[in-house]
């Protein structure tokens, strides 16, 4: 059973998580609407920058706030993290929803609607954000191992 302190120190985290999070779509979807909108890119090519400017954004946030008491480990290793548990959990999502829309399509012996398309997107949105906050915390942002006071005595002289 969890503490109050931990579940106290856990809910901080994921509240800090989805303030990154919320800022992150917003960049994405500001930053598409300027490149598609305002420049003229082609919509795929504006996805992906605006995509890539979240992910940055995200990265950093979550480092420099969400997880900044943890240690640090090598960077480059995190980063690798990063990019690795971002594309599990795009991959996630996009399973999630073929999946959904496949399952929809059965029951209903036709092609869902843009209502139920939605929710089943929505769905997909929990799912993936839960996956990716305990994959941050656990693997990501782990930081270096703590040396306990008694690991320290043992290895000194």
């Amino acid at each position: 059973m969890m503490s109050r302190s931990r579940a106290k120190r856990l809910a901080g985290l994921g509240v800090r998580f989805l303030v990154v999070g919320g800022v992150s779509t917003l960049i994405e979807v500001g930053v598409f609407n300027v490149l598609y909108l305002a420049f003229g890119w082609p919509v795929v090519a504006a996805k992906v920058a605006a995509s890539l400017v979240a992910l940055i954004n995200a990265y950093f946030g979550n480092r420099e706030w969400t997880f900044r008491h943890r240690g640090r480990h090598n960077r480059v290793l995190e980063t690798v993290l990063f990019l690795i548990v971002n594309a599990i959990c795009t991959g996630l999502g996009a399973g999630i929803m073929v999946g959904g829309v496949l399952l929809a399509e059965e029951v209903l012996l036709r092609a869902p609607g843009p209502l139920l398309v939605n929710a089943i997107n929505v769905g997909s949105i929990i799912v993936v954000v839960l996956v990716r906050f305990l994959l941050y915390h656990y693997v990501v942002f782990r930081g270096a191992r703590a040396i306990s006071p008694l690991d320290r005595s043992a290895t000194l002289p």
